[in-house]
């Protein structure tokens, strides 16, 4: 007879692709997004199956005419068998070059982690050079980031082209985050989750945490 832990461990990857498939459609860039006669979200029509809700959220790929470009990443991607130098052998470190050191209009990130985070097999780095795009030639533009990294085994340079949503979710229920851009400690990522969990809710996500209070309970 079996346990119900182990029961549960079987059910629970069923469960979490059902509720992927069926429930949320997530990653599927042939989504199609189905407006009433008011201009206001109605569906989701994916390869015949239709999903009813009364919001969506997104990012803005898949609402390509309610966003407007507002700029472009150029970005490095760098697979290395050591840390950055003159980190202390550091296997997680982030590097902000100035603009004013660079000469550029805007600031230049630098970040590493390694196979100590998962992200890697064993003895490997993954660094991350980006920066916004100011130029048409990614691999001259984040080159003061790379000569930071000492040898690489590989790297891969891409472009991405930043959009924000310009649309009013009150009157339209589509809700869409705006493009990553070049920094990488995620704070204009996380202030943009916030915002749209406001929109969602209509509430103000509170994280404030009372430890003097937390303490006093666990006394």
């Amino acid at each position: 007879m079996r346990s119900n832990d182990e029961l549960f461990s079987r059910l629970l990857p069923g469960l979490v692709l059902f509720m992927a498939v069926h429930t949320y459609m997530l990653s599927k860039p042939e989504c199609k997004v189905e407006f009433d006669r008011k201009a206001k979200f109605v569906a989701l029509h994916l390869k015949g199956k239709l999903a009813k809700c009364k919001k969506v959220v997104c990012d803005p790929s898949y609402l390509p005419n309610k966003v407007r470009k507002i700029g472009k990443v150029a970005r490095a991607i760098c697979i290395m068998s050591h840390p950055i130098p003159n980190t202390n052998d550091s296997h997680s470190a982030q590097v902000i070059l100035p603009q004013m050191q660079l000469s550029r209009k805007s600031d230049m990130y630098v970040f590493c982690c390694s196979y100590s985070h998962n992200v890697a097999p064993t003895g490997k780095f993954i660094a991350f050079v980006s920066a916004e795009a100011e130029t048409g030639n990614p691999e001259l533009e984040l080159k003061p980031g790379v000569d930071l990294l000492g040898p690489v085994d590989e790297i891969f340079y891409n472009t991405c082209d930043r959009y924000e949503p310009v649309n009013e979710p009150s009157l339209d229920n589509c809700i869409m985050s705006t493009s990553y851009d070049a920094t990488t400690h995620f704070e204009s990522t996380v202030l943009d989750v916030l915002n749209m969990y406001t929109m969602i809710t209509g509430k103000v996500l509170d994280l404030s945490v009372d430890l003097s209070a937390a303490s006093a309970a666990e006394e």
